[in-house]
């Protein structure tokens, strides 16, 4: 409720609604730290304990999307270790970026690295973007919207999701079952991505309705 901007002029249901929508919430691909904030959202990010922050002062040595070196005053360099993208409970995905530059001075408690849910060391669930209110020839009725192209065009509000797909094999009365390649009625082109035992290929790119196995 501290991150609803002028949150005493709102009524007091929609303030509720807001509050709730925030925890609903799923990271954009690109967050982005927003225009009209509270002052709290820094607190926040910082209170989620999935920041990286210096644990000293020091100079930025090395950065890459794995990990960030920090040499203190004395010479002696400490490392910091990035979580590349991991699954949450949600399905959505987790990962961490660094937010410094390579030569850049820290100060203790700075943060070196941002999260999927971050920007600039400041809570980021959305985009900023121009609003109007207005009717479009009756497509926006009750609580629908109309976006921009560019919004679609620029992923704006794209989010990854990260789900897990079983597959069961089971011992039977005839043998145990099998995975195979060898999938009657169904054409070369939608089998492409399968390996010889029927699995999708890591790094194959799927779309909705191609086969996983």
């Amino acid at each position: 409720t501290n991150m609803i901007p002028f949150v005493d002029h709102d009524d007091a249901n929609r303030a509720l609604m807001g509050s709730n929508m925030q925890k609903q919430a799923t990271p954009v691909l690109i967050p982005e730290v927003p225009l009209v904030a509270t002052g709290i959202e820094a607190h926040a990010a910082r209170s989620t304990g999935r920041l990286v922050l210096a644990s000293e002062a020091g100079e930025v040595t090395y950065v890459d999307a794995r990990r960030i070196v920090v040499k203190n005053k004395e010479g002696k360099p400490k490392e910091y270790r990035l979580q590349g993208l991991t699954q949450t409970n949600q399905n959505s995905a987790f990962m961490q970026r660094p937010s410094v530059a390579l030569g850049a001075t820290v100060k203790k408690s700075d943060v070196l690295a941002d999260n999927s849910s971050t920007d600039q060391g400041q809570l980021a669930l959305g985009q900023n973007a121009r609003v109007a209110f207005m009717s479009w020839n009756g497509a926006n009725y009750e609580d629908a919207i109309i976006i921009s192209e560019r919004l679609v065009e620029e992923a704006k509000f794209t989010t990854v999701h990260i789900e897990d797909f079983d597959c069961v094999v089971r011992d039977t009365k005839l043998g145990p079952e099998t995975t195979t390649h060898d999938i009657p009625n169904v054409g070369e082109m939608r089998l492409k991505n399968l390996d010889e035992e029927g699995v999708i290929r890591i790094g194959a790119e799927v779309r909705p309705g191609e086969s996983a196995r």
